[in-house]
């Protein structure tokens, strides 16, 4: 008979805080097994040894590297990859053998804990569970002793190995986080904090509940003295208790509150900032127009859908307000409130914020709720028809329609009439937001349409993604075209009669109509 594997979790570093059932376990086994640094020192040993019974075999896994480089073909993870295997196989000689095995972990053994490398390969054959236990999340936010996350607060638990910019937008748009693995990175996670305006309130947590706790503001730490076992908390925000006092509260991404009626413009109205509506243009940051770059740098708020909010850089002194998406007229007026407030606000699209963006929508709030006094001004951006365009060739070097095949603000009564109109004019006719997971047909019965109109060779340019790394273009005719090929990601372009594709497969559409 085989033995059982346990994954045991012995909480940060306070002996007490090991679970009963973790103790039970871990004085039951035959086999405890843990890991350590080259060095050979086992924290999670050192808080588990008061648990062990005389006579425990006891298996040390040793750590190749842990931050120092490797010659290995497949680089650190490929070192690691061989550590685990030949950890398995050593912890699975015992099972076989009959003898219960727990394998020991730091914090809790699934979250961030090596353990769960060791489970992926033996739960299939062994008897196999996991024991939770306290994690250093919870360690930490006991020592700091003030309330991590607050009713609707979002806690985000981050690695400190992110790229400063990557950490800076994320401590930024979440109200309560936890920074982990620091030693080295100490440096570079106390900028991100600087960046998003986090700073002042973070706290350092250094062995969190073991003799040597040291709990400090981030400002006042040596980076040399910083462990790799220790983290930042950043507390959250009790939002509806803070509300009053925050402006971010007005226009989070979380807020679903009703918007009280706007106020009438009166002497205060002179402290009225602005609002900019830019356009980011379809991906790449090459793509972001001088202009665009230079006013991003001198707002105080950006407001928009939150993968375009995601697009800008943190910076000090900028707060972030991402939301979901077909929210648009509420985050407009949220921008249009800040801007009457004093801020200068800046509501990002992606391509132009004028063709299919925020900038009509930014508009419509305006005139509907009352804002007609907050200047408002947009900033052209590339938009996706000119980059597909030039990928292709010249496509559009006649006339061209745009036109959104979305039925969301319009029936499709509509958007079928214009399209019979377009084509039988003879237009390239650039197709925007043509499929979504909710809509699936649209660009099928968008292609029945205008084979009615067209012919079937009529020439088809597909372009996805253009502008990132997993950019591709297909040209086909609109009778070979897949609709199940076509998302989100993709901007379809049918060509006029005229349009030629050439030898070298690139395709233009004449000036001239004969």
């Amino acid at each position: 008979m085989t033995g059982w594997l346990r994954g045991v979790g012995v909480g940060p570093g306070d002996p007490e805080l090991v679970t009963v059932k973790a103790a039970r376990l871990i004085g039951a086994a035959d086999v405890v097994a843990f890991h350590s640094g080259p060095r050979g020192d086992s924290i999670a040993r050192r808080i588990a040894e008061p648990y062990f019974t005389e006579g425990v075999v006891e298996e040390l896994l040793v750590y190749p590297v842990t931050t120092a480089s490797t010659d290995h073909p497949l680089g650190y993870h490929g070192l690691m990859a061989d550590f685990y295997d030949e950890s398995a196989d050593r912890l699975a000689a015992h099972l076989d053998s009959g003898r219960n095995v727990v394998v020991l972990a730091e914090g809790d053994p699934l979250f961030y804990g090596t353990y769960m490398y060791l489970h992926d390969r033996l739960a299939d054959r062994y008897d196999t569970s996991v024991v939770p236990g306290v994690t250093s999340v919870s360690g930490s936010a006991a020592a700091v002793a003030t309330g991590l996350c607050r009713h609707e607060d979002v806690l985000t638990i981050l690695p400190g190995t992110l790229p400063v910019p990557e950490l800076a937008r994320r401590l930024a748009d979440t109200e309560a986080a936890v920074v982990m693995k620091l030693g080295r990175t100490f440096e570079n996670v106390r900028e991100a904090l600087r960046q998003a305006g986090r700073l002042e309130e973070a706290r350092y947590v250094e062995r969190a509940s073991s003799d040597d706790e040291r709990v400090l503001p981030v400002a006042d730490v040596d980076p040399a003295t910083v462990p790799y076992m220790s983290m930042v908390v950043v507390p959250g925000k009790d939002l509806r208790a803070d509300a009053a006092g925050r402006a971010t509260s007005a226009v989070s991404a979380s807020d679903t509150r009703q918007h009280p009626p706007a106020a009438a413009a009166g002497p205060e109205s002179s402290a009225v900032g602005e609002v900019l509506v830019i356009g980011l243009g379809p991906g790449p940051d090459r793509w972001l127009t001088p202009e665009a770059s230079a006013a991003l740098t001198e707002v105080g708020h950006v407001v928009g859908y939150a993968p375009y909010v995601n697009r800008v850089p943190q910076r000090e002194g900028l707060t972030r307000h991402a939301s979901g998406n077909t929210v648009e007229v509420d985050r407009a007026r949220d921008a249009l409130e800040l801007a009457r407030t004093g801020e200068r606000v800046a509501v990002v699209s992606g391509g132009d914020a004028g063709v299919f963006g925020m900038a009509s929508a930014v508009f419509e709030a305006a005139e509907t709720h009352g804002y007609g006094d907050v200047p408002v001004r947009v900033l052209p951006g590339l938009t996706a028809a000119q980059a597909v365009a030039a990928r292709a060739g010249a496509p559009l070097g006649g006339d061209f329609a745009i036109m959104s095949l979305s039925d969301r603000l319009k029936p499709w009564d509509v958007v079928e009439r214009r399209l019979r109109a377009a084509a039988a004019a003879d237009l390239v006719i650039a197709l925007y937001n043509p499929a979504s997971r909710s809509r699936t047909e649209q660009v099928a019965r968008a292609r029945d349409v205008l084979l009615e109109e067209r012919s079937a060779d009529t020439v088809v340019v597909v372009g996805r993604d253009v502008g990132r790394a997993e950019e591709s273009l297909t040209i086909t005719t609109l009778g070979a075209l897949d609709p199940t090929t076509i998302d989100m990601k993709c901007l379809v372009m049918v060509c006029a009669t005229g349009t030629r594709v050439t030898d070298a497969g690139k395709v233009w559409t004449p000036r001239f109509v004969r």
